[in-house]
């Protein structure tokens, strides 16, 4: 009925909104979205991460950004989508990608039904060299994620559905 759809509509705008970054390994840029949707998205948004195949760990450098920047990263753990696929599982309500198409990664594709944007970015653990030019890379993909979450954040409150044309959008910014 018209009355349960405003009602549902109602409630996503007063409760934590349920957001996946979901990406390969599941081991840099989804675990950095995370923390930084935890961090500053508190109260508004819950957020987690998963990987179509996760590495088995979170990339200490991603570990190490986020204690540069004073994250709390103790959530961080490298796991498989099929954690939030199962009927136990939280529904998500937004499910955004993260991997960069144009690097030839193959980006998982999440099924049901939860809105989806994708905010692909390069992959820092990609990155060989000296440590500083892999945390330099890593500092990069953060400061873009930030970037990205600071626009999610300063969205009006509105039903999610209305919304996800400037939340797609989010994912052209540079």
């Amino acid at each position: 009925s018209v009355c349960d759809v405003k009602c549902q509509q109602v409630s996503r705008m007063t409760s934590p909104l349920n957001v996946l970054f979901l990406c390969t390994g599941n081991s840099a840029r989804s675990i950095l979205a995370e923390a930084i949707l935890r961090h500053y998205g508190a109260g508004r948004y819950q957020a987690f991460s998963a990987g179509s195949m996760p590495a088995g760990l979170p990339n200490p450098a991603a570990i190490a950004t986020l204690e540069s920047r004073g994250l709390d990263h103790g959530f961080a753990r490298s796991k498989s989508w099929d954690e939030f696929a199962g009927a136990a599982a939280p529904e998500m309500h937004l499910v955004i990608t993260v991997c960069a198409n144009a690097a030839g990664e193959v980006c998982p594709v999440w099924p049901g039904h939860p809105h989806s944007a994708h905010w692909g970015v390069e992959d820092p653990a990609a990155v060989t060299g000296s440590r500083q030019q892999i945390m330099d890379a890593f500092a990069v993909t953060y400061d873009q994620m930030k970037a990205r979450v600071d626009a999610l954040l300063a969205l009006d409150e509105a039903p999610l559905a209305d919304l996800m044309p400037r939340i797609r959008a989010i994912g052209d910014l540079p």
